[in-house]
C-alpha cells in the first residue's frame, strides 16, 4: 500500500484507540485514503482474526474499492479483497476484507446477528445518511451491545459531523485527518433562466476544454441529462474521449470512465451524483457542476417514491468541486452565480426522514423490537413513517395485528427485496410464476435494463435477448431469486407480467380514462399519465409498476397489461359489493346503481331497482346539500315567506332569516321526513316545505315576521295588496292612486316608508312615490289632468288627500250613494 495519503498520518492513532475501545468515528476529507487505506492497516491487528465488511453506499464504489485495494496487494478481486453487491460477487474463503452495500449489510447481520467469524464493521461515507447505512448501524450498534462486545465498529464520515456519530457509539473517539491540500479554482459561470440545462452545460463543458488541460468530470441530475448533453457535444476534438458514467451502465463502461485512458487522450465524463464520493477519477482536473441533483422523495400521502430534480446541497456542491483537486491543482465550473452557494440547502436531508419505511419496520420486528425508535439513531424514524409502513405491511400478510412479523413476513424479510417486491415472489411462486415474477423484480430495480420502453413486456423481451455483462448479471440475479422461491413447476401466461406487478403493486392497478390511453384512474385513487403513443395506451388495464412525477398525475414508466378476470381472480377477497345512489341535479331524481368496485375504482355495475329507501333519501339530501336549495319544488307562498324573513331578520337578529346557507345548515333538522321514501325532489309536496319553513321560524320568529315585514297592505279604499319584499328599491306595493284618496300620511312598514307603484286604471305605472303627500300636493295635479283625459270614467280629484277612497268609477260611485 502507497504511504503518501494523508490517510497514513493517523492510522497508528487510529489503531491504537481500537486495540483499547470497541468503537472510533474517523473524519477524513475526499482523497485522504480512508476507502483503500483503513481496512488493510485492520488485518494485522492481534484482534483482527476474521473478516472486515466495509460498507459502501454504492454498487460502483463498492466494486472500486475492492478492485484498488486487490490492485495494490498485486492480486485480482476474490483474493483478499472482495466485494459483494446485489448484481456481482467476488470474494472466495480467503477473502479478509469484503466490501458490501448497505442493504446487502442489512440482510447479512438480520440472518446473523452475532455476526459470527467477522472482526470489524467499517461504515464509509456515514455522512450521506443513507436509510440503509443509518439502520446498518443501529443493529451493528444493538449487536455490539447485546452479544459480540469485541466487535469493532468504525464510522468513517467526509465531513465534520463526527461528534453526532461519537455520541451515538457511546463516546467513541474521533480521529481526524487532513485531505490533500491542491489548490482548486472555482469559476462561477451563472446560467439563463430561459436556456435548457443540456445546452448551458455543453456551452460550460465546450469551455471548459477550451480553457484549461486535463480530464472533465461534468455533474448531470440523471441518465436522461447526461444523453442530451452528449448528444449537444457532437464534434468532439479526436484526442477528447467522452465517457458517460450512471448506476444503469455495464461495469465495463463504469471501470473505462474511471481509469485512466489507454490511449493517452483527454477524458470527459459526464455523471451523476454517483460519483460526487468515494471514487477517484484517474486524470480527472476540471468539474463542470450543474448544481441540480436527481434525488428519491417518498409521497407518504401516494404511496410511492418518485424522484425530484431539485437544487444540489452545499455539502454535494463542495464534494463535486473537491473531484477536480484529487490528484492535482484543479478548476470548478459552476453553473450559478456566487452568491447563490449561500442559499443552498447545507446538507441533503438524512434518507430516514423521508423514505419509505416498510422494510425497516419488517426488519425491526424480525430483530425483536417493535418500536424502531428505540434503536440508536442520528436521527429517530418519524412516528407517522412508521405508522404508514405498518399498514402496508399488515395489506402485504407480512404483520399479524399485534405487530408480530407472520409467517409471510418471516419469508418476505430473508428475501434481498423490497417487502412489495419479496411479497410479489412469493406469491407469485405459489402461482408457478417463480422465474417472470424474479424477472420482474430486477426490472423494476434496475433502471435500463432491456432499454427504457413503459411497456414491461417490451422490456422482458429485449432483456432475454441482450447481450453484455449487465444484462448476463441481471439475468443471473433473477435466477438466483427465483431459486429461492422456485416451489412449482413454471407456467406460461401472457398476462405473467401484469400479474406479477398487481401482486407487488395493487394500489397501482389502473384503469383508462379517455380513448387516447393518455390518463389513468388507479385502486389507490391516484392519477397516471401515459404518451398515448406507447403500445400500453391501447389498454383497458394496467399494472404500473413504476412512476415519476406528482402524485395527482405521476407519469407512468413501467407497466404491464392486465384483463379485469385476472384483476378480480387476484383481488376476489377485496371486491366491494354495494349499491350506491347518484343525484342528477338536472332532474333531480336519484339513480340507485349497484357497483362492485376494486378500492377507487369501479369494475361493474348497472342499476339496482332494489335499492334501499334509506338510500334514496339521504341522496337527494346530499344532492340539496350539494347543489343548494333552489332544487327544491318551493311554492310562490314559501319564497313570499323567504323574502319576509329576510327583511325582518335585518332588523331584528332573533329572527332566523330562511336563507340558503342556513337552511343548509340546519338541513337535517326539516328534510329528512319530507325527502322519506321519495325518489325525486319534485315529488315532495309544497305545501310541506312551507310548513317546514314556518316550523323553522318559530312562534317568536314567525311573530316578529308578521309585525316587521306585514305580507299584505290593507289600502284605505279596503282592498289588500301584496308587499314585494324582493323589489330593488325597498318593500314595494303596486295599486291604483284612488285607493289612497283621503291618506294624509306616508304607509310604512316597520318604520320604513313603504314604495308605492302607483297605476293606471288599466294597470299601466304612472307614478312611484315614498312621499304620498308631497305627490298629492306635487306631481299630483299633472298626472291628474293627464289621466281624465284617458280615463274620464275614474274618479281624479283635485285634492286627493280629502277625497273619499274608492276603486269604482264615477257613475258606480254615484249608483251606490243613491242607493243608500
Amino acid at each position: 500500500m502507497p504511504a503518501d495519503l494523508p490517510i497514513h498520518a493517523v492510522l497508528p492513532v487510529l489503531l491504537a484507540h481500537l486495540r483499547t475501545g470497541s468503537n472510533a468515528v474517523l473524519v477524513a476529507p475526499p482523497g485522504a485514503g480512508k476507502t483503500t487505506a483503513v481496512a488493510p492497516a485492520l488485518l494485522a491487528e492481534p484482534w483482527c482474526m476474521g473478516e472486515i465488511l466495509l460498507l459502501s453506499p454504492r454498487r460502483l464504489a463498492a466494486r472500486a474499492a475492492a478492485e484498488r485495494m486487490a490492485t495494490l496487494a498485486g492480486e485480482k478481486p476474490g483474493g483478499t479483497f472482495g466485494y459483494a453487491t446485489r448484481m456481482d460477487t467476488r470474494r472466495s474463503a480467503a477473502t479478509r476484507v469484503t466490501v458490501v452495500t448497505e442493504g446487502i449489510f442489512v440482510s447479512r447481520i438480520q440472518s446473523d446477528p452475532q455476526l459470527e467469524g467477522v472482526s470489524a464493521v467499517l461504515f464509509d461515507e456515514v455522512h450521506e445518511r443513507s436509510l440503509d447505512s443509518d439502520f446498518g448501524l443501529a443493529l451493528a450498534l444493538d449487536a455490539q451491545a447485546g452479544f459480540r462486545p469485541d466487535l469493532r465498529i468504525v464510522a468513517m464520515s467526509a465531513t465534520l459531523d463526527g461528534e453526532r456519530f461519537a455520541a451515538l457509539m457511546d463516546g467513541a473517539p474521533v480521529v481526524e485527518s487532513a485531505g490533500r491540500s491542491f489548490p482548486l479554482e472555482l469559476r462561477h459561470l451563472g446560467r439563463r433562466a430561459e436556456a435548457r440545462m443540456e445546452d448551458e452545460m455543453a456551452a460550460a463543458i465546450r469551455r471548459a476544454l477550451a480553457e484549461t488541460d486535463g480530464g472533465v468530470l461534468a455533474f448531470l441530475p440523471g441518465v436522461a441529462e447526461i444523453e442530451r448533453t452528449a448528444e449537444r457535444l457532437a464534434g468532439l476534438p479526436p484526442e477528447v474521449v467522452l465517457h458517460r458514467l450512471h448506476g444503469s451502465l455495464d461495469p465495463a463502461a463504469q471501470r473505462a470512465a474511471i481509469a485512466a485512458d489507454r490511449e493517452g487522450r483527454r477524458k470527459l465524463v459526464l455523471a451523476t451524483s454517483i460519483a460526487e464520493t468515494s471514487l477517484t477519477l484517474d486524470g480527472i482536473r476540471v468539474v463542470v457542476d450543474s448544481g441540480l441533483a436527481r434525488r428519491p422523495r417518498y409521497d407518504r400521502a401516494a404511496g410511492m417514491t418518485r424522484l425530484v430534480t431539485e437544487r444540489a446541497s452545499q455539502a454535494a456542491v463542495t464534494q463535486r468541486a473537491g473531484r477536480a483537486g484529487r490528484q492535482a491543482p484543479g478548476i470548478a465550473y459552476r453553473l450559478w452565480e456566487e452568491a447563490a452557494t449561500a442559499g443552498l440547502p447545507r446538507y441533503d436531508p438524512p434518507e430516514i426522514l423521508e423514505a419509505d419505511l416498510s422494510a425497516l419496520v419488517l426488519d425491526c420486528a424480525l430483530w425483536g423490537v417493535a418500536d424502531p425508535r428505540t434503536l440508536r439513531w442520528l436521527d429517530p424514524p418519524p412516528a407517522a413513517a412508521i405508522a404508514e409502513a405498518r399498514d402496508r405491511l399488515g395489506r402485504l400478510e407480512a404483520l399479524a395485528p399485534d405487530g408480530r412479523p407472520t409467517r409471510h413476513g418471516e419469508a418476505i424479510a430473508r428475501l434481498p427485496l423490497p417487502p412489495r417486491l419479496a411479497h410479489m415472489l412469493l406469491r407469485a411462486s405459489e402461482r408457478g410464476l417463480a422465474r417472470t415474477a424474479a424477472e420482474v423484480a430486477v426490472l423494476i430495480g434496475e433502471r435500463g435494463v432491456g432499454g427504457t420502453d413503459p411497456d414491461l413486456e417490451t422490456r422482458l423481451r429485449r432483456w432475454r435477448g441482450e447481450r453484455g455483462q449487465k444484462a448476463d448479471n441481471a439475468r443471473r440475479l433473477a435466477e438466483r431469486w427465483a431459486k429461492l422461491v422456485l416451489s412449482a413447476a413454471e407456467t406460461r401466461r401472457e398476462d405473467a407480467a401484469g400479474l406479477c406487478l398487481a401482486l407487488a403493486f395493487p394500489d397501482r392497478v389502473a384503469r383508462r380514462r379517455d380513448a387516447s390511453g393518455e390518463n389513468w384512474a388507479s385502486v389507490g385513487g391516484r392519477g397516471f399519465r401515459l404518451d398515448p403513443a406507447s403500445s400500453l395506451a391501447r389498454h383497458e388495464w394496467l399494472a404500473v409498476g413504476e412512476t415519476q412525477g406528482s402524485a395527482a398525475g405521476a407519469r407512468i414508466l413501467s407497466a404491464a397489461p392486465i384483463d379485469v378476470a385476472t384483476i378480480e381472480a387476484l383481488f376476489a377477497e377485496q371486491i366491494e359489493v354495494r349499491t350506491t345512489a347518484i343525484f342528477d341535479p338536472a332532474t333531480g331524481a336519484v339513480q340507485p346503481q349497484r357497483e362492485r368496485r376494486l378500492g377507487a375504482l369501479r369494475l361493474s355495475g348497472g342499476p339496482d331497482p332494489n335499492a334501499a329507501p334509506e338510500l334514496l333519501s339521504a341522496a337527494l339530501l346530499e344532492g340539496v346539500r350539494a347543489h343548494g336549495p333552489a332544487l327544491l319544488p318551493w311554492s310562490e307562498g314559501a319564497f313570499v315567506l323567504r323574502r319576509r324573513a329576510a327583511y325582518a331578520a335585518a332588523i331584528d337578529a332573533r329572527v332566523p332569516p330562511l336563507a340558503d346557507a342556513m337552511l343548509l345548515e340546519r338541513l337535517d333538522d326539516w328534510l329528512p321526513p319530507l325527502a322519506a321514501g321519495k325518489r325525486r325532489l319534485d315529488a315532495i309536496d309544497p305545501g310541506a316545505l312551507t310548513a317546514a319553513l314556518r316550523d323553522l321560524l318559530g312562534w317568536e320568529g314567525a311573530r316578529l315576521v308578521d309585525s316587521l315585514a306585514p305580507e299584505r297592505f290593507t289600502a284605505p279604499a279596503g282592498s289588500s295588496h301584496a308587499i314585494d319584499y324582493a323589489a330593488e328599491a325597498g318593500p314595494t306595493v303596486e295599486l291604483r292612486p284612488q285607493a289612497l284618496f283621503g291618506l294624509a300620511e306616508h304607509p310604512r312598514v316597520a318604520g320604513v316608508p313603504l314604495v308605492l307603484s302607483l297605476t293606471s286604471p288599466a294597470g299601466r305605472p304612472i307614478q312611484t312615490t315614498r312621499d304620498l303627500p308631497g305627490f298629492w300636493a306635487g306631481s299630483w295635479a299633472a298626472v291628474a289632468k293627464e289621466m281624465r283625459g284617458r280615463y274620464p270614467r275614474h274618479p281624479w280629484p283635485d285634492d286627493p288627500a280629502a277625497a273619499a277612497p274608492t276603486l269604482r268609477t264615477k257613475n258606480a260611485d254615484a249608483r251606490a250613494k243613491g242607493s243608500r
